[in-house]
């Protein structure tokens, strides 16, 4: 074989292994783009608790093998009429009792998914899978776990337990099936629910 061959050839192969690498390259930026704009601000906890891009990429993707495994349903109608019913009663009962109704907002969104098949046992992963589809409205679910603790502790006001009220509308809204993820997750139409439940209260 004469080295003019045997050149070609091995310039072939840089060349082959180049493009190999390249394709890498693109695709895991491609998936790093995708992850990033499903997820938005979780995707930006889950990098500030793993300090590592590929990481926090990884354990994303693994929450969504997680989540494809599960045996999630939509809700019957009936289902739906009654959770419905049973928020519409936990609002109506905020300004008597805001701290029942954050105990009962909480306990809610744990009965609506394990209805649907969500594994409950855990508050984390609770949120990673909701987050998988619903990532608009998580972060409504942490902020509203957060107050619940607080109130627990008696460490929440009133004005904290009616945000925790609102984020938890946010979610059980999603959760119900009922509009989209961005009406859902707006501040603004839950904050105006909440406040037309109390002032229908107070009438």
């Amino acid at each position: 074989m004469g080295t003019t061959v045997i050149v070609l050839i091995v310039v072939i192969v840089l060349l082959v292994l180049a493009l190999a690498a390249a394709g890498i390259m693109l695709s895991r930026r491609r998936r790093s783009e995708q992850l990033q704009e499903h997820y938005g601000p979780e995707y930006e906890r889950t990098l500030a608790e793993t300090g590592d891009r590929r990481a926090a990429e990884a354990r994303l993707t693994e929450r969504e093998q997680r989540h494809r495994k599960l045996d999630v349903r939509d809700l019957s109608p009936e289902e739906r009429d009654r959770f419905s019913g049973s928020w519409n009663t936990i609002q109506r009962g905020f300004v008597d009792d805001p701290v029942q109704s954050v105990r009962h907002a909480d306990a809610l969104v744990v009965e609506i998914m394990r209805t649907r098949g969500y594994p409950v046992d855990d508050f984390e992963q609770r949120a990673e899978d909701i987050s998988v589809e619903h990532p608009q409205v998580v972060q409504h679910y942490r902020d509203a776990r957060g107050i619940h603790e607080a109130t627990q502790n008696g460490t929440a006001d009133t004005e904290q337990q009616r945000h925790a009220v609102t984020s938890y509308r946010a979610l059980i809204t999603t959760l119900l099936g009922q509009g989209n993820d961005d009406a859902a997750a707006s501040p603004t139409n839950g904050h105006r629910a909440a406040t037309t439940t109390s002032e229908e209260q107070t009438r």
